[in-house]
């Protein structure tokens, strides 16, 4: 009769190379699919000239519910860059208290002038003067990787013959590409456990802003913190509404910019846009409900509260990627 030791030996190897086995589904499932295939069959997609006037490109955002847009040089003959709603966030937050600078005087310029392109003033003095872009044939892992490693939110996807941008690839896409698709593969145990379990989110040191704060004030987080969205609370610490990134740029549309002194509840009143809303979760939710509620709802975050809806993280398409994704690849990158 064998030794124990050498019977058990084979067997936990086996356990080990199953539970590696689990652990990469997605991040093989990423490596196998190209970005081409995400493309949906039927998407709009919005450029703009570096000549352009800021104000209407901004409003231009708006009207196509938009986020950003790549950015074409006539004179270069290719894209220099996206402009992007994080921009409008820098510009209003430097310049609102600024004697020497009217807001209404900044949006008549040009792209050009507010990215420093031209010879003019340069009011958008850390933009980036390069286009961080992905070839179609390049794998869901690498656009993924790219997403997480540059801190960006779009990517677009750029053929490399034409030099033609053909989508702008997204964490939300990838994610709804996966929840599709992904179902061919088999179901990994990890999204059977609770999300407090797998650590996955931020749960400290959590950007918040209080309802009674300005929207001065929210700026200032979104500028100094690099948040895409903050959950407004009252004075006990309980979330009351959202407010993102794109939120602001309806000031542009409504010409609210020069009001930056009113509170949060009144900013979240003014909405006049779709909504995304607080769409929460608890600790002791799996994984698995997390990923069906976040691609259902179609937002980019869900807030983790208590049963007394007091906010106590929050869970990003940056961090379920990671999780899923990168991490199994053993790359972890910070994803705020």
């Amino acid at each position: 009769m064998e030794p124990l030791s050498q019977v058990s030996f084979p067997v936990k190897k086996q356990e080990k190379q199953k539970q590696e086995a689990d652990d990469t589904v997605y991040m093989n499932f990423m490596k196998s699919h190209c970005c081409y295939e995400a493309i949906p069959t039927s998407c709009k997609l919005v450029i703009f000239d570096t000549t352009l006037q800021v104000k209407k490109a901004f409003f231009a955002l708006v009207a196509n519910g938009l986020r950003a847009a790549p950015l074409w040089d006539s004179k270069l003959q290719r894209f220099v860059g996206m402009l992007t709603i994080t921009d409008f966030i820098n510009i209003l937050h430097c310049y609102y208290k600024s004697p020497m600078v009217q807001m209404y005087e900044l949006e008549c310029h040009k792209i050009e002038t507010w990215r420093g392109d031209s010879f003019q003033n340069v009011y958008l003095q850390c933009s980036n003067h390069f286009l961080i872009s992905i070839s179609p044939e390049a794998s869901l892992f690498d656009a993924i990787y790219s997403l997480l490693k540059h801190k960006i939110h779009r990517l677009p996807v750029i053929d490399p013959q034409s030099g033609n941008v053909l989508h702008i690839l997204t964490h939300k896409r990838i994610l709804k590409f996966l929840h599709i698709f992904g179902k061919k593969v088999p179901k990994p145990t990890f999204l059977g456990k609770q999300i407090q379990e797998l650590g996955i989110g931020t749960f400290r040191n959590i950007a918040t802003v209080r309802q009674t704060a300005t929207l001065y004030d929210a700026l200032s987080i979104f500028v100094e913190r690099r948040v895409s969205a903050l959950p407004v609370v009252d004075d006990q610490g309980k979330v009351v509404s959202l407010y993102s990134r794109f939120d602001v740029i309806n000031l542009a549309a409504q010409k609210t910019y020069n009001n930056l002194d009113m509170t949060m509840q009144e900013a979240v009143r003014r909405r006049t846009c779709y909504v995304e809303g607080v769409i929460k979760c608890y600790p002791d939710e799996t994984l698995e409900t997390i990923i069906d509620r976040i691609v259902k709802a179609e937002v980019h975050r869900l807030v983790l509260v208590d049963r007394a809806d007091v906010v106590r993280g929050i869970i990003s398409l940056s961090d379920l990627l990671q999780a899923m994704v990168l991490t199994p690849a053993e790359i972890n990158l910070p994803v705020k």
